[in-house]
């Protein structure tokens, strides 16, 4: 496994992380989600991924049972969870958004889940437009000098709206957010790469990114239509399959299937090139794996392995699959 300082931080986190999005709580137990975590952490990961949301809190809830059954120590790995779209089916106002009282509470409800004492990361979720910055930068500043948070950031906010938390922190003298949480894949660039640029050297942000193989799509499982099992015939996740392909289904087929003709031709899986390519942003901190069975997960670290022999050539030959 590879470590990466999160921005200008001093956290390593493993180049790969392991997430609980669309898996645990929907399509996977607390026996599976063991046997997961326990590959994943015996490969190097370090990272695990959660938020209020996922499954309505399920998600978090299985993922503290299986670390708990596992036994981990509590200092070799870091566990994060994110604050916005509450964990009730049908949250109600002061149940969801970022003011001061949710994201306390949402993260007493989260440490108790997790069953862990703090969390590594807190992300704020999405950007509140209820909620005037300052008041959440406030909070998680509370949170982080009470040590139930030892470092928060953001998860698809705008370029303008991190740099306006950071500068009220500096000039507060509170806690800066240092990650961002956006997606970045070989079809979803332009924010990583562009609107986030001035970010990485102005105020030292890292990024754990997420659905480096677009749902799927970028390992081809989807050319022949829709298979059962997957995350699209998810319950409840149907709009996935707008995300992934928007207006342009045809458009995104056809260059899905020239990328995997490409990976055929260097010999290589066309989820691990997909990832390795995440993973060659030296912006990236760790990007973030999903998997619902231990084959699936294995084949996907496996990605880390080939990034030594991605070039700069060939990571251009595939962005031009999809220019």
């Amino acid at each position: 496994m590879q470590y990466r300082r999160m921005g200008c931080s001093g956290l390593q986190l493993s180049a790969l992380g392991f997430g609980a999005w669309v898996t645990f709580g929907t399509r996977i137990g607390r026996n599976e989600a063991r046997e997961l975590i326990s590959i994943a952490y015996d490969a190097g990961v370090n990272f695990f991924d959660n938020a209020e949301g996922y499954a309505h809190g399920e998600a978090e809830k299985i993922m503290g049972d299986a670390l708990a059954d596992l036994r981990l120590p509590r200092d070799a790995f870091c566990i994060s969870s994110k604050v916005f779209f509450g964990a009730a089916a049908q949250p109600r106002p002061t149940q969801r958004g970022l003011s001061r009282k949710h994201v306390i509470e949402a993260c007493h409800a989260a440490l108790k889940r997790l069953r862990v004492d703090y969390l590594d990361l807190y992300f704020c979720h999405r950007p509140d437009p209820d909620t005037p910055v300052e008041e959440t930068v406030r909070a998680m500043d509370h949170l982080v000098r009470q040590g139930k948070v030892l470092y928060w950031g953001t998860s698809e906010w705008p370029a303008a709206l991190i740099e306006q938390a950071c500068r009220f922190a500096q000039r507060e003298h509170l806690t800066l957010p240092s990650v961002e949480q956006p997606q970045y894949n070989l079809l979803h660039r332009e924010r990583v790469e562009l609107e986030y640029a001035p970010l990485y050297a102005e105020w030292g942000l890292g990024t754990t990114t997420w659905s480096p193989l677009a749902s799927g799509l970028l390992s081809g499982k989807y050319l022949d239509g829709i298979p059962e099992h997957t995350r699209l015939t998810t319950p409840g996740y149907e709009w996935l399959e707008r995300l992934m392909f928007g207006n342009q289904r045809e458009a995104r087929l056809a260059a899905v299937r020239r990328f995997v003709q490409l990976a055929a031709e260097i010999g290589e899986s066309p989820a691990q090139l997909a990832i390795a390519w995440c993973l060659k942003n030296p912006h990236v901190t760790s990007v973030i794996l999903g998997a619902t069975t231990p084959a699936q997960l294995q084949h996907n670290l496996h990605a880390l392995t080939f990034l030594p022999e991605l070039s700069d050539e060939l990571a251009e030959r595939m962005q031009a699959v999809f220019a």
